[in-house]
């Protein structure tokens, strides 16, 4: 019964597809993943979990802890940074990219030059030897070839690339107290993640990302885009850890990270509901 109502909640939440029907957006990649934190215990899987892809916006976790312990973030509103100044031939910011943003804004909002600002501010050598000891993805700083500070940039559709079931056990290894960072970084970072949904009862945290695939030359393809929404969900003393991940091979008519969060919190009501019979 229990594996009835898990499939059916995947069903309702557009996770189990006719994929390669005509007149469907076909998915090139896709995963769910839902594990129990204290055992490992595999509560749901859904498609393929173990190539990587950009990491896009859901790196803003580890950037986040490393910035903690660097001393450079200092609470949810601390420090508070203007945006960069217009440069020739780049497209103005707009809406919160165009304001000052705090860390909560930053991760709320998606605010890439925020991001950057951080990475700029851990040190690229730091940044590398704490992506080292997380054992996150590929461990790939070097960004777009020719592009200075690079490495500020390499988690947004670049260089560096992580495979969904790692992302699950980076998120493992942090809630488990097992990084080798502060406490503190952990808590804070923790309380960036906070969402307003509550699927089944549950306490949800996490982060969205949307990107795009690259060609086989390493060039991005913007008609290819993927989407992430990774964290965890927890209620009396149990928490499980998800990851969805997916792309197309079309162009999507809106941002996948934004459709993955939707489909998660759809399916997650229903894998965590399932838990307590």
């Amino acid at each position: 019964m229990t594996a009835r109502r898990i499939r059916a909640g995947l069903l309702a939440a557009g996770l189990l597809t006719a994929l390669g029907l005509p007149g469907i957006a076909r998915a090139a990649e896709e995963c769910f993943l839902v594990t129990e934190l204290k055992t490992a215990r595999v509560a749901a899987k859904q498609g393929l979990c173990a190539a990587r892809h950009s990491p896009v916006e859901t790196f803003d976790i580890p950037l986040a802890l490393l910035g903690y312990e660097a001393g450079f973030l200092r609470s949810e509103r601390e420090p508070v940074l203007n945006p960069p100044a217009p440069m020739a031939g780049v497209p103005p910011l707009s809406g919160p990219a165009a304001e000052p943003q705090t860390p909560q804004g930053w991760v709320r909002h998606q605010v890439a030059w925020y991001g950057g600002a951080v990475a700029r501010a851990v040190g690229r050598e730091r940044l590398a030897a704490g992506l080292h000891a997380f054992l996150y993805g590929n461990e790939n700083l070097s960004g777009d070839p020719g592009v200075p500070d690079g490495f500020a940039q390499s988690w947004l559709s670049s260089s560096l690339a992580i495979s969904p079931r790692e992302q699950v056990d980076f998120l493992r290894k942090m809630l488990n107290g097992e990084l080798p960072v502060p406490a503190e970084a952990v808590g804070r970072t923790v309380a960036l993640l906070k969402q307003p949904e509550t699927p089944a009862g549950y306490e949800l945290f996490g982060v969205s990302g949307t990107g795009h695939l690259r060609l086989a030359d390493a060039v991005l393809d913007r008609s290819r885009p993927l989407g992430w929404f990774v964290g965890w969900a927890e209620k009396g003393g149990r928490t499980f850890v998800f990851v969805r991940f997916m792309s197309l091979d079309i162009p999507a008519d809106e941002p996948l990270g934004v459709r993955a969060r939707r489909q998660t919190l759809s399916a997650l009501a229903a894998v965590l509901a399932a838990q307590e019979r």
